[in-house]
């Protein structure tokens, strides 16, 4: 099985590609918040109808945005970098 920070630090590399910078926290907020509710909607439905794939999807992707966010940002000092870069 593949260790969940492997499958982050995946994420993370693919949404740099596609995305570049988060250029504000606004917009990194809205990216997160759009993570968290897909999540929620699969948390909501019946357990025997949740998608164990799509739940750990969307922590991966939760989990490399809040990364990214805190290096684009600028949060961590002397150019540091988050725990999966």
């Amino acid at each position: 099985m593949v260790e969940f920070r492997k499958l982050v630090k995946d994420e993370l590399e693919r949404a740099r590609k596609l995305h570049g910078k988060v250029h504000s926290f606004h917009e990194g907020f809205a990216v997160i918040l759009e993570e968290v509710d897909e999540f929620k909607e699969e948390v909501w439905k019946k357990e025997a109808k949740r998608d164990p794939k799509l739940l750990l999807g969307e922590l991966v992707q939760i989990a490399a945005m809040c990364n990214k966010i805190a290096e684009d940002m600028g949060l961590l000092e002397n150019g540091q970098q988050a725990f999966l870069s």
